[in-house]
């Protein structure tokens, strides 16, 4: 089955400080270099090791979402543009949101239970929905500039030149509005390249919210089309809040993107500091006028699922949504909103540092990229920990690579092997010499 034929309506999502179009680093340059070949685990590995590595996900050859049957080679391929790897694929289907015991899929029904609360039989829901998309659908749609660092084959998982893993969901809001849909919620997981953290995956969840107004909703107000929908956004998004964290004291900040105007982020002032819980504003005129609805107004939010989950039950490493350990798993029950974690071991870290001189073409996102594809879900953390340039004008980076496992302590041996593979893996993929 083609590509082409996997690519259905997706879902919306716009905001957030986690979004692809927020700039992470103004500085950041825009490269489209040549992605690297998926990566595998090392075949120096041997199979009394490999029986341990419980923590690794099965590559299935075929998957179905949304009703639509996905083969592996419709993702991973290999072709010089497609940088999908297998540890990505594999991720493909699990859906974290659609399970009810889990704290992703349990946040996901708490705010649909406020919505179905407050707007009984309004708001449309989509949380089924196939992440494969077009670029147009991706990047076009939303206004996202051409020269936007987001396009990037260092920030984006591309299937082909013309295909992606949806960063974000706001990939099918165009594609909703044209299809009817007026109050819609969308769900789902998005895939993006990014840095090694306690917070940061290359897999998340986010949900967009949407709702649009004919003039008749405004001109009975007094009040002009986009004030009208600024003031209902505000009000629908702070009854979220106080249901999702009770009577908090909360404030809105000015802010900037690309497909709203005004935009707006929320912050909660919780557990003794600020947190910024969702970006939200008056979708642009743009969007809606391609999408056929020109005398309408609308409003959208968009908001990261596991940013609040770690909040709400205290989660301290995003890696533990995707645990399959019942030590885990257990605590959680459907409809128990912020149920406190509690943490089952602490193993040890085990850090190794990696040293190299860097070329014009190498950037952090294809260095962890790297990384995952080596250890998986074993890596922590990957940090640059120091960087110079000598007088011929040659930069060093050193990176320090945290392993350390959520559910077992980990052998010197397999963590020595993981760390051979890795270099191995970033002086032939990267072209960089190790130091």
């Amino acid at each position: 089955m083609s590509t082409a034929m996997a690519i259905s309506l997706v879902q919306s999502t716009f905001f957030s400080k986690i979004s692809l179009l927020r700039h992470r680093n103004s500085l950041r340059s825009f490269a489209l270099p040549i992605p690297f070949s998926s990566f595998s685990t090392s075949s120096a590995l041997s199979e009394d090791k490999l029986h341990r590595q419980k923590w690794r996900q099965p590559v299935v050859s075929v998957l179905e979402l949304g009703g639509v049957k996905i083969a592996k080679d419709d993702v991973v391929r290999d072709d010089p543009t497609n940088n999908v790897p297998d540890t990505i694929f594999s991720k493909l289907g699990m859906q974290l949101h659609r399970r009810d015991q889990h704290p992703i899929g349990i946040l996901k029904n708490a705010i649909y239970n406020y919505f179905d609360t407050n707007y009984p039989d309004k708001f449309d829901k989509f949380d089924n929905l196939c992440p494969i998309v077009s670029v147009k659908m991706n990047f076009d749609d939303v206004l996202v500039p051409p020269d936007h660092v987001s396009r990037s084959y260092n920030d984006t998982y591309y299937v082909d030149p013309q295909t992606v893993l949806r960063c974000h969901t706001s990939a099918h809001q165009a594609e909703l509005l044209r299809k009817g849909h007026t109050h819609f919620l969308v769900t789902g997981d998005v895939y993006r390249r990014d840095s090694i953290d306690s917070t940061h995956y290359p897999v998340f969840h986010q949900m967009e919210g949407v709702r649009v107004f004919t003039p008749g909703d405004w001109e009975a107000s007094g009040t002009d089309a986009t004030s009208y929908a600024a003031g209902d956004l505000k009000k629908c998004l702070e009854g979220l809040a106080r249901h999702l964290f009770g009577s908090v004291e909360m404030r809105w900040i000015d802010t900037y993107f690309p497909f709203t105007n005004p935009s707006f982020e929320l912050e909660i002032y919780f557990q003794e500091k600020w947190l910024e819980v969702l970006g939200c504003g008056v979708t642009e005129q743009e969007i809606l006028k391609r999408s056929g609805r020109i005398n309408n107004v609308a409003w959208a939010f968009g908001l990261g699922l596991e940013r609040l989950a770690m909040v709400l039950f205290d989660i301290p490493d995003i890696r533990l949504f995707w645990s399959t350990d019942e030590r885990f798993t257990s605590q959680f029950s459907k409809g128990q909103l912020g149920v406190r974690f509690k943490p089952f071991s602490k193993y040890p870290p085990c850090y190794k540092d990696m040293s190299f001189w860097i070329n014009d073409a190498f950037t952090e996102n294809n260095l962890c990229e790297i990384v995952r594809g080596v250890a998986g879900d074993l890596v922590e953390e990957v940090q640059l920990i120091d960087n110079f340039t000598n007088k011929k004008g040659m930069t060093s980076h050193c990176y320090r690579i945290s392993y350390r496992s959520m559910e077992r302590s980990l052998t010197d041996e397999e963590i020595n092997d993981l760390q051979w593979n890795v270099r191995e893996q970033v002086k032939n993929k990267l072209n960089v010499d190790l130091r």
